[in-house]
């Protein structure tokens, strides 16, 4: 089992002392090479299900095991190692890093894990429609070839894990169908593991399972 989660608790502090709770006893696992489409209504915890994953904030109770290792007892190298390694996060904002040209852009990531390799580099720019843009800067780029280029870079390190959050949402129908089966064919080939959040019923019916989150719990 590549990842598992068990009675996840997460709050947020309110003014006074008091708290918001965000996550209230999740549970859920996902193995290699399988997806999973989180949706459920905006506020309802999904994007803050996914940081935690990534490693990118802490919880308050429960635990979160990715590729058996807990989450719980790592310090920030512990985490940076997660993100850098295990890992790949495509946020609803591109991060895209305005001085680097998009191949550096795509790159980022996998030369930081120290398995960078150009050929994956330029299939994925090929097959997301980015070829002859390798050298522009992302204020070049229009919103969805941005979010083009935040795929590519996630999907260049070639992670266990693929974390997307909306990942097609700022992408017209006929690009957000090219990216999902990129997704998904890559899940298919490499044995990474997809867990995908989207407002899109079409779009969580292609993937292998989905769940549904309420008030931060599972429904």
């Amino acid at each position: 089992m590549l990842l598992e989660i068990n009675d996840l608790i997460k709050s947020y502090p309110l003014p006074g002392g008091a708290a918001q709770p965000v996550l209230q006893g999740v549970s859920l696992t996902l193995e290699a090479g399988h997806s999973l489409a989180l949706t459920g209504e905006s506020g309802s915890g999904k994007s803050t299900l996914l940081h935690l994953v990534a490693a990118l904030d802490g919880f308050d109770d429960g635990e979160i095991t990715l590729s058996e290792t807990p989450l719980s007892g790592l310090d920030d190298a512990g985490r940076a190692a997660i993100r850098r390694d295990v890992v790949a996060l495509v946020f609803q904002q591109f991060n895209l890093v305005p001085s680097l040209t998009v191949a550096q852009n795509v790159a980022l990531q996998a030369r930081m894990a120290g398995r960078h390799d150009p050929a994956r580099d330029g299939m994925l720019m090929a097959r997301l429609g980015l070829e002859g843009c390798e050298a522009r800067y992302p204020e070049q780029l229009s919103g969805g070839q941005q979010q083009r280029v935040a795929i590519a870079r996630a999907l260049s390190v070639a992670p266990q894990l693929l974390l997307a959050d909306e990942p097609t949402g700022n992408l017209d129908e006929e690009n957000a169908a090219t990216v999902l089966d990129l997704m998904l064919e890559l899940v298919s080939e490499s044995g990474t593991a997809l867990f995908l959040v989207t407002h899109s019923d079409k779009v969580a019916a292609r993937l292998d399972r989905r769940i549904h989150l309420r008030a931060g719990r599972i429904g």
